[in-house]
């Protein structure tokens, strides 16, 4: 039985993006719960605070911690998850590629400023999905934002540091610098997407999106985001470090994703 409805899949197909409601049973929520926990008391080298100094709240990131904290293995290997993303990329073997932990506290200012992921990774290709799962009521004054069917722009965008929103760097062939707010109207619709815990927020590596900061809101937003990749994804190189920074460790450019980093899941 299919997890993922036929509009559903037309909506992220052609929007970049759907929200999947009510797919994830409450044993999966408490599992990711406990890693979260552990994350943010165990973090990796490569985790970030992206809070000002002398700001209220914390806004905390990590990622690839799935070999060390075995609910997000467990959950992004064994569950519903994979499914999920095959039955969105059509296909019955999808690879997994990192998870990504973000929390907000209560009261931080900080946003997660309008950008898409595909810059930042080291990978190319159109088949793909980013599962965000959130672990608390993420309601529409602080829920991700997207602009609707701006997977398919023909247009790629150095990325910006979250930290001072300043670009990685000025020029890059097949590239160029973010656009201005004004700019990114005129690209389509933004459409905000409230979720709760229990639904799944999908999204392609190239949908522009943002989310606010929690300035007004009274609780923590923890989420676990899952990516995975389809068929026609290889590994690329970057003109900047990527985000997770995975080195090649053999790949090159325009090869399969055929490693132990990143497992092949037959569904």
């Amino acid at each position: 039985m299919a997890l993922v409805h036929a509009t559903d899949i037309e909506s992220f197909r052609t929007d970049g993006f759907v929200v999947l409601h009510d797919v994830l049973p409450s044993s999966t929520l408490e599992t990711l719960q406990q890693g979260v926990e552990k994350n943010l008391s165990s973090p990796s080298e490569w985790a970030n605070d992206y809070t000002p100094e002398n700001s209220l709240g914390r806004f905390f990131d990590d990622y690839v911690s799935w070999q060390r904290i075995s609910e997000f293995e467990e959950t992004a290997l064994h569950q519903v998850l994979p499914r999920i993303a095959g039955e969105l990329m059509s296909t019955s073997s999808p690879r997994f590629f990192h998870e990504h932990v973000l929390v907000k506290e209560p009261g931080t200012a900080t946003p997660t400023p309008w950008h898409h992921d595909d810059p930042y990774y080291g990978v190319e290709g159109m088949n793909n999905v980013s599962l965000w799962v959130p672990l608390d009521s993420v309601p529409a004054p602080i829920a991700l934002r997207f602009i609707r069917g701006s997977h398919l722009v023909p247009r790629r965008f150095i990325p910006n540091r979250f930290v001072d929103d300043s670009p990685y760097t000025t020029t890059a062939p097949g590239f160029e610098l973010f656009p201005t707010a004004e700019e990114l109207e005129e690209l389509g619709d933004t459409v905000v997407c409230p979720a709760e815990p229990g639904d799944v927020v999908a999204f392609h590596f190239r949908t522009l999106h943002s989310a606010p900061g929690t300035t007004n809101h009274a609780s923590r937003r923890r989420v676990v985001s899952f990516r995975y990749v389809g068929d026609d994804v290889r590994w690329t190189s970057r003109p900047w470090k990527t985000s997770p920074p995975f080195e090649p460790q053999g790949l090159s450019d325009g090869d399969e994703l055929d490693e132990f980093r990143f497992p092949l899941i037959a569904l």
